[in-house]
């Protein structure tokens, strides 16, 4: 099996850069390259958070066969803080990339945001299950709090904010998946 090129197409398949899932799988750009053309190998720890950041696991990458999965437990989530940005992001669905949508649950500290999104195909949807949030589309901003929700097509810059004085949390999904 040529594991640098299996796992350089699962990564573009999801349209991700090589800076982009090193920055998912808390690694260097070179790193990536270097694995996806074969001038190093990882540990199976590293494969494993590779992998878990595109979705599947060492199973499903060994084997032939398609994850059949459909409820996902805690333990099956993939979790990335951002301290600069005061949030985290938990991949609800892990393999979801492949998917035609991308469901997260983001939490956001006060004052806390998400990466801002630079405009791209698709659709994005967030439903704030606490706190309060706005969402920035463009020049426009809209207030969302707890039991609210949001949509709208993503063709414009966009991120969301929590400007609340305490702790917000949205379940928000992306499609195509973008997370």
């Amino acid at each position: 099996m040529d594991i640098g090129a299996k796992l350089k197409s699962m990564r573009t398949v999801q349209g991700l850069t090589q800076e982009e899932l090193a920055g998912r799988a808390e690694l260097t750009k070179g790193f990536i390259s270097q694995l996806e053309r074969n001038n190093t190998s990882p540990s199976i720890a590293t494969l494993t958070d590779i992998l878990m950041c595109l979705g599947s696991d060492l199973q499903q990458f060994f084997s032939e066969e398609e994850d059949k999965q459909v409820v996902f437990k805690k333990k099956d989530y993939f979790v990335k803080e951002d301290q600069e940005l005061k949030n985290s992001v938990e991949w609800v669905v892990p393999n979801a990339t492949k998917n035609i949508m991308e469901p997260i649950r983001m939490t956001l500290k006060a004052g806390g945001s998400s990466l801002e999104d630079q405009p791209h195909e698709g659709e994005e949807f967030g439903y704030v299950m606490k706190g309060t949030v706005t969402i920035h589309l463009g020049k426009e901003q809209h207030v969302a709090r707890k039991g609210d929700s949001f949509y709208f097509q993503s063709s414009v810059v966009h991120y969301i904010e929590n400007t609340g004085s305490s702790e917000a949390v949205v379940l928000w999904i992306s499609s195509p998946p973008s997370f």
